[in-house]
């Protein structure tokens, strides 16, 4: 239908809202509380519009439009009221930019700057921090707007509430206690009710009022000072298609080579690729699946590779865990070979070895610490810095990524395979797996190896892989709001699948709570094309035919009790975290 938005006709869908519509054709209309993850809140009034025949102004955001509907975007009276709006929300937001996760580039600067608004036309509501943190997770309430965003994306990783995607939802871990000026928000006392680190409040919330707590200072202080230890990193397989974004590059393009080069310039004395641990993740898993389908052990067997989805399952459903492949993250696998085989290789204490790895994903920072990922008493990750953290390491360091000249990742954990890059998109475990499992089911190796069926951001795929006659019913899911309706279906029916994938955050490791802001599906989109454009470029697309795979089997003699007590770990139930005032 046709709409007129400042005096310009423009097409627009039915169902769409005038903030939709708006955007969709390149016109630019305010907005705090809104995103396109989320439902319609219309808290903080920034995006109202005048309307053909409507006395009152109305919010863009939360207005339908209907054939012929004229619309005002721009005037007088809406941007006086738009920067009373902004004033009384900055009155609200104790500003403290250049340690906040927007880096001073928030859409609330942005707005206060165009509208000319006064940054202290009202006193702070809260003129001092006041800090809540659980695990991995930091609140500021004194930064805090109260646009309920956190609220509505913990419901939809922890709630247990069903509804449609517009319908707003507030029974997950984050909670709005009080009424009113009076209203804060806050981590959910009831104790069936806990955080999974995903950090999706985090990317959500559009004033750096959550964070991930930060390593980037104990890190940059031990590559300065390193105490006669050996210092090495390593980085996921998502972060070379999303980094490049803090530096000025496009989104989704792979900037492996500088990445390396960055990482080297900062002075780690090995730089390894995660994308190894990958390739030699889905070996091991898919190994897994073959023998519980054949020897009729606990199916479906789910991934393991998101640590947000583990502590879901830790925490709400730990009947789930004889389910769970035993396989080890990626992250947690190579750093388990560094302290082990590597160090000992290379005539290294293991304790004098300080592993660094670089994750899209705040959970991971719980992966790495967990008691039963330990490695002969060791942590197989003394740090774990998310994509954000190291961008902001470079910039502390005058390291320009964008300026980097390319070199390659070291051995003998700098090889990878196609398989191994796409882990970091959704459905890319999954068909990482598929290729492998062909291979240990037939002997053969797949002529064609894309597994178009399970690729896409859509939050939850479901199809059916026929391999040597064994036929496997597989979904992918990504949100756990997705992941809760793949527990549902199970529920009705414990043989509707055989293998499913889970990644707590949309997108899967693309759109992790670490990952550079701001986020949507359209950016999401770009990175994963990103991954799959590197696996398609890469002259070895199997994870079985990895020449560096092969070695780390060699060095352990193929003997299955070394494997497992290196590559595999196990899950126990836990309780609710601690939460810290």
């Amino acid at each position: 239908m046709k709409i007129t938005i400042d005096n310009r006709e423009v097409e627009a869908r039915e169902g769409q809202t005038i903030l939709e519509a708006a955007r969709e054709n390149g016109i630019e209309i305010p907005a705090l509380c809104y995103h396109p993850d989320l439902c319609v809140k219309a808290n903080c009034r920034m995006c109202v519009v005048e309307i053909e025949g409507v006395a009152a102004p109305q919010a863009a955001c939360a207005t339908k439009i209907k054939e012929g509907t004229k619309v005002v975007t721009q005037s007088e009276n809406l941007t006086a009221l738009r920067k009373t709006n902004l004033e009384l929300l900055l009155g609200q937001h104790r500003r403290n930019c250049p340690q906040c996760v927007w880096q001073g580039k928030c859409a609330l600067l942005k707005y206060a700057a165009e509208l000319k608004a006064d940054l202290n036309a009202h006193l702070l509501r809260n003129p001092e921090p006041e800090i809540i943190k659980f695990g991995p997770i930091i609140l500021d309430r004194s930064k805090c707007i109260n646009c309920r965003n956190c609220v509505d994306m913990c419901s939809r990783q922890t709630g247990s509430k069903r509804g449609n995607e517009d319908e707003c939802k507030s029974d997950g871990f984050l909670e709005l206690e009080g009424r009113g000026y009076e209203s804060r928000i806050s981590p959910s006392s009831d104790e069936k009710k806990d955080c999974i680190y995903c950090a999706q409040c985090v990317v959500h919330c559009p004033v750096g009022a959550l964070d991930v707590e930060s390593a980037v200072e104990a890190v940059d202080a031990l590559l300065k000072d390193r105490k006669g230890k050996t210092l090495v990193v390593q980085f996921a397989p998502s972060i070379r298609a999303s980094i490049g974004e803090m530096f000025g590059i496009p989104h989704g393009q792979v900037v492996t080579g500088q990445l390396v080069a960055s990482l080297k310039k900062l002075g780690f004395d090995k730089v390894f690729d995660t994308n190894m641990a990958a390739d030699l993740t889905t070996v091991e898993e898919a190994k897994e699946l073959v023998q519980r389908v054949k020897e009729n052990k606990p199916l479906p067997m789910f991934t393991s590779c998101c640590p947000a989805w583990i502590r879901y399952v830790e925490f709400f459903r730990p009947d789930l865990i004889p389910h769970i492949t035993t396989v080890k993250s990626p992250q947690n696998m190579l750093g388990s070979l560094i302290k082990t085989r590597w160090a000992e290789n290379n005539n290294i204490n293991p304790e004098d070895i300080v592993s660094v790895s670089v994750m899209p994903c705040a959970a991971k920072k719980y992966d790495a610490f967990k008691p039963e990922e330990k490695i002969n008493g060791l942590a197989p990750a003394d740090f774990v810095l998310t994509t954000r953290e190291l961008g902001r390491l470079l910039q502390k360091n005058r390291i320009d990524l964008k300026a980097m000249l390319e070199e390659i990742a070291d051995d003998p954990f700098g090889v990878y395979t196609g398989a191994g890059t796409i882990f970091g998109a959704t459905g890319g475990v999954t068909e990482a797996a598929a290729r492998t499992a062909h291979w240990l089911i037939t002997g053969k190796n797949l002529e064609k190896v894309d597994f178009e069926g399970v690729r896409g951001i859509v939050g939850l795929k479901k199809a059916e892989i026929e391999i040597g006659g064994v036929k496997l019913k597989i979904a992918v899911a990504n949100g756990m709001e997705n992941a809760k309706m793949v527990l549902d279906d199970l529920a009705k029916d414990p043989k509707a699948y055989d293998y499913v994938e889970v990644m707590a955050c949309p997108g899967g490791c693309i759109g992790g709570g670490g990952q550079p802001l701001p986020v949507n599906d359209e950016i999401r989109k770009k990175r994963a094309q990103g991954l799959y454009s590197d696996d398609a470029a890469k002259t070895i697309r199997l994870a079985h035919e990895s020449p560096a795979v092969k070695a780390v089997y060699d060095d352990l003699q193929n003997d299955e009790h070394k494997i497992h007590e290196i590559l595999h770990t196990h899950y126990a139930q836990k309780g609710k975290s601690e939460i810290i005032k």
